[in-house]
């Protein structure tokens, strides 16, 4: 039998995915005629799951098509001219390549994936186009008749195409086209595009940050795959800390060793793969304020403030650390306790950070 367990990038696995609050509260929101939201926001730590929950609304919404056929379904590269990419995917479209064809836009065969661009060309008035004004156009026509164009970005970061197009989207926006976005991203990347001037309805737009995984559904899913009883299922899913990434690579070390899970080996290996592919990344990406504060939190499960003040250098600059690391996913607070969110991140600090 084929590991039902994945931990490849965006692709959503077929019988492990546990369902969350969050994808249902956006496809409600897109659902009526005049949505409080057209732009979503999802960050998280890295392997947390933002790109599955991108790539889960995306579904839902081709499965709306079945029916409706109202939804245009787009993911665009945050890399390339994002702009280009939006129109070259609207003119394939046959409603709009039927009334563009008299005109003479000439969107090349690279905008598709293949090299090339669109470029400027006159039209049969001897009037100069632009791709903004084209765009303009296509949003609008689609619009009129009743089409929804959902884009989807992944990984956003502040770059000049980025913030192009996130200001042409607020002016979409304005304009009241029924244009709908969601963006993933790391919350650090997401600030800095939210601090572009000019950018005021990005920064206001609603920031979802993912969770973790619910603890009952993923015994449920171990016991239901893993032919595990109610213990050991709920044992393996506590391991987790509800991280992603995690719960995806346990499952498929347990599964790969389903005859005889040593759980001391397998707890190894999965240490190995958290260490290696995810936590080395995340801890590169902290500052040296946020790695101090961490250092102090990896030996025991929680901290009062209170004991964690007392360790500090600067503790005036408690908040702001705490909250930092909140944001990024890296710690969770409960009742005047925080503690490190990651399962093994403490281990991964003592191990490799010290220095």
């Amino acid at each position: 039998m084929q590991n039902p367990f994945t931990t490849t990038f965006s692709k959503i696995p077929d019988y492990t995915y546990i369902p969350t609050g969050q994808v249902s509260e956006i496809l409600e929101n897109f659902s009526y005629d005049r949505p409080s939201e057209s732009l979503y926001k999802i960050t998280g730590v890295r392997g947390s799951g933002k790109t599955v929950l991108l790539a889960k609304i995306e579904e839902e919404l081709s499965l709306e098509n079945t029916t409706d056929k109202s939804w245009l379904i787009y993911r665009i590269s945050p890399g390339r001219d994002m702009i280009r990419q939006l129109a070259a995917l609207l003119y394939k479209e046959a409603f709009i390549k039927d009334k563009y064809s008299s005109k003479s836009i000439n969107i090349s065969a690279s905008v598709l994936g293949t090299g090339g661009g669109i470029g400027v060309s006159k039209t049969v008035a001897d009037d100069f186009t632009d791709i903004g004004v084209e765009l303009d156009e296509m949003l609008n026509l689609s619009t009129s008749l009743g089409k929804k164009v959902f884009i989807g970005v992944d990984e956003v970061s502040k770059t000049p195409e980025m913030t192009l197009f996130a200001s042409e989207f607020g002016k979409w926006m304005r304009a009241g086209y029924s244009v709908y976005m969601v963006c993933t991203g790391l919350y650090e990347n997401i600030e800095q595009v939210c601090n572009v001037p000019n950018l005021t309805f990005f920064r206001r737009a609603t920031t979802i940050k993912t969770e973790p995984l619910n603890m009952i559904r993923m015994s449920e899913t171990y016991k239901r795959t893993l032919h595990t009883d109610a213990v050991k299922s709920r044992e393996l899913a506590q391991m987790t800390k509800g991280y992603a990434y995690a719960f995806q690579e346990l499952g498929i070390l347990c599964f790969k060793n389903q005859e005889d899970i040593n759980l001391e080996e397998i707890i190894s290996r999965l240490k190995e793969e958290l260490f290696a592919y995810s936590y080395e990344k995340i801890w590169e990406e902290l500052s040296d304020q946020d790695r101090a504060l961490v250092r102090l939190m990896i030996n025991k499960n929680e901290y009062k403030r209170e004991e964690l003040l007392a360790m500090m250098d600067k503790p005036t600059n408690y908040s702001s650390y705490r909250d930092r690391l909140l944001k990024r996913g890296i710690i969770t607070a409960r009742q005047g306790y925080i503690s490190l969110a990651l399962p093994y991140f403490s281990d991964y600090v003592r191990e490799y950070c010290q220095i």
